[in-house]
């Protein structure tokens, strides 16, 4: 492995282990596991060593991560004094060729920690494999992801009716594929989990990228299907963000019509990429709409 490249566990846990209970910390004191046990389907590991990029600009630094090609849950239980049995799967973005590690998980996996929800970070396949469809080994990552949280949830003190998905960007745009086509699996089962559902209880994208047409941009991609089984619904997004406002919007119409419950928060600014990091936008109160979203949902509430 190249000097320049990072670990973030020690070791990582195959599914046999994973489900005799047998946990090994991660370096962060956060478990890690192997998504696939015997490697993730069709990959060859032609992309090289996973490794961290060098950040853009030093007043905004993120560990940004690429190469993946051994995917993984990393879980972050939430506190037993305020766990509520809710679950989310987090999927960073970052164009379908990095992973914006901290920004968009780690830091993410902080704050629903903080309102009671265990967060499972999933490190997806990047760099894309597919330019026409660079979302195909990632679904099948984020497929195998609900499988697996799903069959741990006793173990891991969840309620398997409420485990979300929420992703930033490409990651947004893996939330919704997994959403949507939770009933079309993408890959061969290879173990009993596989026998589970695949599909989101909720699903949470915040600024998700290539929604929109690829010949018309103000009208969304023929992928995007929607029908009554879509998860119920959180976007948040901002109107100066390319179009990004104008497919959260067309996308609420469409949740709209097949009577699934959905929330939409378009700001008027605030760029793209921000995470939870704070700024004078207002789109930077989004995490406690989403809690607000969350708890009249029902999300948040304790199971009896």
């Amino acid at each position: 492995m190249r000097s320049n490249s990072i670990l973030f566990f020690i070791r990582t846990i195959s599914l046999p282990l994973l489900l005799a209970g047998t946990t090994l910390l991660a370096a962060d004191d956060h478990p890690v596991f192997k998504l696939w046990p015997i490697g993730a389907p069709g990959e060859t590991g032609d992309a090289g060593d996973e490794h961290r990029l060098p950040p853009r600009e030093e007043a905004s630094k993120v560990i940004r991560l690429t190469n993946v090609t051994g995917p993984t849950l990393t879980l972050y239980p939430a506190p037993e004094s305020s766990a509520n049995g809710a679950a989310v799967v987090i999927c960073p973005g970052g164009g379908y060729n990095i992973l914006a590690w901290d920004l968009e998980g780690t830091e993410i996996a902080g704050w629903l920690n903080s309102i009671g929800v265990t967060a499972v970070i999933l490190k997806y396949r990047v760099p894309r494999r597919d330019d026409d469809e660079p979302h195909k080994a990632p679904m099948q990552d984020g497929q195998r992801a609900m499988r697996l949280v799903r069959h741990n949830a006793k173990a891991w003190g969840i309620d398997p009716r409420r485990i979300g998905m929420l992703g930033f960007s490409a990651g947004g745009h893996l939330t919704v594929m997994t959403g949507m086509y939770w009933d079309a699996s993408s890959y061969d089962p290879v173990d009993e989990a596989d026998q589970l559902s695949s599909r989101p209880d909720f699903m949470i994208p915040i600024y998700a990228a290539y929604l929109g047409g690829k010949k018309d941009g103000t009208k969304l991609n023929s992928l995007v299907r929607v029908n009554a089984q879509t998860p119920p619904t959180f976007m948040a997004v901002t109107w100066d963000d390319d179009n990004r406002g104008l497919h959260a919007a067309l996308l609420l119409a469409e949740l709209k019509k097949a009577g699934v419950p959905a929330e939409a928060h378009i700001f008027s600014k605030g760029g793209h990429g921000y995470g939870l990091r704070p700024s004078d936008n207002p789109v930077s109160g989004w995490p406690q709409l989403c809690e607000k979203w969350m708890r009249t949902s029902g999300l948040l509430k304790p199971s009896k």
